[in-house]
């Protein structure tokens, strides 16, 4: 860490050595996939991914509530209870932890890992950073096996022009004890590796089609690509391709599963009869 900067002389807290944390720190960035429900980290899994994330704009939509306003937790709590008895390690995007009180947040980080959750994310909406410090601190101390993403949404929800305030958040969530951090919306190539080179933790970003590639990001030094809500949007995308393809007597393009290659990843409703094949 530069010498210059404030958190210079701070030794910070290594990650344990958690299965997830090592996902981390391999030969090549960690990519995310996220999933929204059972039958999306079941295909997931299936395609060989060793770890996947949720995405909160998925879990809320699909329940036709708001991303981001802390609506969906216990939802998110519950499908949280569902993934984790899958094949991979799981990380929840858990919003702000739902709470502004540092307890709260911990209580939550507490009932995910219970669940068999390995990671969290908490995202900081561009509020005040030391009360985002101290949700990150606070579940450092309740769960110090859980692997914390922390997220600042200057790029995100910011113009990210100031480049000090980026850095500023960061180094409080690093001290605060956070594992990685997350800078969604950063795409130019040099501010992100001039980024890597300041943190002390690894650097996360939010894969975008029209920013770099994912080897483009790893020989930026860039140590996770998470997918966010792109898959689901994209499915969501293709839906309406298809039903638009139908409806005009096109063929219809891309692919999909067979009824019975969804109903063999263990619905709840499995083995009963019924359904529209």
């Amino acid at each position: 860490m530069n010498a210059d900067r404030p958190t210079a002389g701070i030794r910070l807290p290594a990650s344990r050595p958690t299965p997830f944390a090592a996902l981390h720190h391999t030969g090549a960035p960690l990519l995310l996939p996220n999933a929204w429900d059972h039958a999306s980290a079941a295909f997931l899994a299936a395609e060989g991914f060793e770890a996947i994330g949720t995405t909160s704009l998925g879990v809320a939509a699909a329940a036709g509530l708001p991303d981001g306003a802390a609506a969906t937790r216990d939802l998110t709590v519950r499908l949280a209870r569902r993934l984790a008895a899958g094949p991979y390690l799981l990380s929840v995007d858990a919003e702000d932890g739902f709470a502004q009180d540092p307890d709260e947040v911990a209580g939550l980080a507490r009932e995910l890992a219970a669940a068999g959750v390995v990671g969290v994310n908490l995202e900081d909406g561009l509020g005040p950073a030391e009360s985002h410090a101290a949700k990150i601190a606070a579940v450092r101390a309740a769960v110090p096996d859980l692997f914390v993403n922390a997220r600042t949404d200057t790029h995100w929800l910011g113009d990210g022009a100031d480049e000090r305030e980026t850095l500023r958040r960061l180094d409080l969530y690093q001290q605060a004890g956070a594992d990685c951090v997350f800078v969604p919306g950063l795409t130019d190539p040099a501010r992100i590796s001039a980024l890597v080179e300041s943190l002390d933790v690894p650097l996360n970003l939010l894969y975008s089609p029209s920013g770099p590639s994912v080897a483009h990001l790893a020989d930026l030094g860039v140590r996770r690509v998470s997918l966010g809500s792109f898959l689901y949007r994209r499915a969501l995308g293709a839906a309406l391709d298809a039903v638009r393809d139908i409806r005009a007597g096109r063929p219809v393009r891309g692919t999909a599963p067979t009824y019975d290659a969804v109903q063999a990843f263990g619905q709840e409703d499995a083995g009963q009869p019924g359904g529209d094949r």
